[in-house]
C-alpha cells in the first residue's frame, strides 16, 4: 500500500472566502496537513499534490540517478560486468528517488537493497526521512531504519576490514560511527518534522472548530435576538390590543346609548358624555405609559442572547392589578351591563405579571360580553386558592330584540389571552355553555 507525504490543502466553505476548513485527505485516505502552503486545490501532476512538490522529488531524482551512475562504475568493475550496465542500473536505481512521496517504503527497501553495492547514499538519507516524516506506522519505521542500520554496519565493516591498519576495535568504531551517521539523523529529523506537521494539523483543526462553533453562536445568537424581537412585538400588540379594545369598545357603547337618550333624557346623555370621555382619557393615560416604557427602553445588540420574558409574561413596567377588578365591572355597569362579581378567598401575594394577566383576561372577556352578547347578564368569579388564583367570566345568553352594537372583531382576543396565561404556566379553557352562552376560565400560579 503507497503511503504519502502530508501536503496542505485549502478549499473554502460557502460564505467564508479562502476558509481552511481541516485537512485536507491524500490519495492515499490519509491525513495531509501542509508541507506546501499556499495553493487552492490539487495541482501537481499524477500523485503529488502540488507542483512544487513534484518539481522538487525530480530534482531529487535526478541528483540520486547522477550520484548512483557514478558509483555504477566501480560496482561494474568490482561485479566484473561493463561500465556502461553498472552506470545504467545506478541510474535506476537512483530514480527510484522520485517515487518518495508514492511509496516511501520501496524507496527505503531499494537503498537498503544497494548497500552492498555502496550506493545510493542520497537515496537511502531521504528515503529514510521521508519514511519517519509520512503517516507509515511507527512499527514499520523502527524496522526499515533498523535493517537499514545493520546493513551499512555490515558493508562498512566488510569493507574497511581489510583497508585500515588497525586493530579490529578501531573498525568496529568506525563501521559504528558510519551506520548511525547515515541512519539515525535523518530518521529522527523525519520524525521530528511528522510530529510537527501533526501538531499543526491539531492546532488547525482547533482553529477551524472554534471557528465553526464562534460562527455558529453567532448564529444562535441572532436566532436568539430574532425570537426576542418577534415575541416583543406580539407583546406589544396584546398590550395595545388590551387597552384599546375594551375602552374603545365601552366608548362605543357609551356613544350608542348617548345617542338614544340624547334628546328623551339630557341628563342621562351628560352622563354618558363624561363616561365616553373619562373611558377615552384612560385609554390614552395607559397609551402614553406604554409608549414611554417604548421610547425609554435601551436597544439590545442583535449579536447577545438576552433572556426573554415567556410569551404572555406582563412588561416590567408597572400594569393593572387585581385589585382595580371592582373599577373595571364598574365600568360595564355604567356602560348598561349586568355584571355581578364574586370573590372567593383571601388575596395573597402574587407576583406583578400574574396579577396584570389575570385583569387582562377578565377586561377582554367582558369587551367579548360588550361585543357579542349585549343585554345578557354576566357573572365574573375570582378565587384566591393554594398557590394559585383562578378566574371565570361566564355570560347567558343574548335576547333576541337587542340590538347589537356592531363592534369589529379581530379575532385575537381569545388568542391573546391564551398565549398570556400558557405562558405564566397556566390553564385556559374557552367555549359556549349548556345554556347558550359562554364561558371563559384561567387558572394561574401565583408565582
Amino acid at each position: 500500500m503507497p503511503y504519502h507525504l502530508p501536503s496542505s490543502r485549502r478549499y473554502s466553505r460557502p460564505g467564508i472566502p479562502g476558509d481552511r476548513t481541516g485537512p485536507a485527505r491524500t490519495l492515499g485516505g490519509m491525513t495531509s496537513t501542509g508541507e506546501e502552503r499556499g495553493g487552492v486545490g490539487r495541482d501537481g501532476p499524477w500523485w503529488w499534490e502540488r507542483r512544487r512538490g513534484a518539481v522538487l522529488d525530480v530534482g531529487l531524482g535526478v541528483v540520486s540517478a547522477a550520484e548512483c551512475g557514478l558509483e555504477g562504475v566501480p560496482f561494474a568493475r568490482e561485479a566484473g560486468i561493463p561500465a556502461g550496465l553498472g552506470v545504467l542500473f545506478g541510474v535506476v536505481v537512483g530514480s527510484v528517488l522520485v517515487l518518495r512521496r508514492r511509496s516511501p517504503v520501496a524507496v527505503v527497501l531499494v537503498g537498503i537493497a544497494v548497500t552492498p553495492a555502496m550506493m545510493g547514499f542520497l537515496l537511502g538519507v531521504i528515503g529514510l526521512y521521508t519514511l519517519a516524516s509520512c503517516e507509515v506506522p511507527r512499527r514499520v519505521t523502527v524496522t526499515l531504519g533498523s535493517m537499514s542500520l545493520a546493513g551499512t554496519f555490515v558493508v562498512t565493516y566488510l569493507r574497511t576490514r581489510g583497508d585500515v591498519e588497525a586493530d579490529g576495535a578501531l573498525v568496529v568504531v568506525l563501521s559504528v560511527f558510519m551506520a548511525v551517521a547515515l541512519t539515525v539523523p535523518p530518521v529522527l529529523l523525519g520524525l521530528y518534522v511528522g510530529a510537527r506537521r501533526r501538531l499543526m494539523e491539531s492546532l488547525q483543526e482547533r482553529a477551524d472548530s472554534l471557528e465553526r462553533e464562534l460562527s455558529l453562536l453567532a448564529d444562535r445568537a441572532e436566532e436568539r435576538a430574532e425570537w426576542a424581537r418577534t415575541e416583543e412585538r406580539t407583546r406589544i400588540a396584546r398590550e395595545m390590543h388590551d387597552v384599546v379594545a375594551h375602552r374603545v369598545s365601552l366608548m362605543v357603547v357609551h356613544a350608542a346609548a348617548l345617542e338614544a337618550v340624547a334628546v328623551k333624557d339630557p341628563a342621562k346623555a351628560a352622563r354618558n358624555a363624561a363616561l365616553v370621555g373619562d373611558m377615552g382619557r384612560q385609554a390614552l393615560t395607559e397609551l402614553r405609559e406604554m409608549l414611554g416604557v417604548l421610547r425609554a427602553g435601551s436597544p439590545k445588540p442583535a449579536a447577545v442572547a438576552v433572556p426573554v420574558a415567556p410569551a404572555g409574561a406582563g412588561a416590567l413596567e408597572e400594569g393593572p392589578c387585581l385589585d382595580e377588578l371592582e373599577a373595571l365591572v364598574g365600568q360595564s355597569r355604567a356602560a348598561g351591563m349586568s355584571v355581578e362579581m364574586v370573590v372567593q378567598g383571601e388575596g395573597g401575594a402574587y407576583a406583578p405579571d400574574v396579577e396584570q394577566t389575570a385583569y387582562r383576561v377578565v377586561q377582554e372577556a367582558l369587551t367579548n360580553c360588550h361585543k357579542h352578547a349585549p343585554g345578557a347578564r354576566v357573572v365574573v368569579r375570582l378565587a384566591h386558592r393554594d398557590g394559585e388564583v383562578a378566574m371565570q367570566v361566564q355570560n347567558g345568553p343574548c335576547g333576541a330584540d337587542v340590538d347589537r352594537p356592531g363592534l369589529p372583531s379581530g379575532g385575537n382576543g381569545l388568542v391573546g389571552m391564551r398565549e398570556r396565561v400558557l405562558g405564566l404556566g397556566g390553564v385556559f379553557v374557552s367555549g359556549p355553555t349548556d345554556e347558550g352562552g359562554f364561558k371563559v376560565s384561567a387558572v394561574l400560579p401565583s408565582r
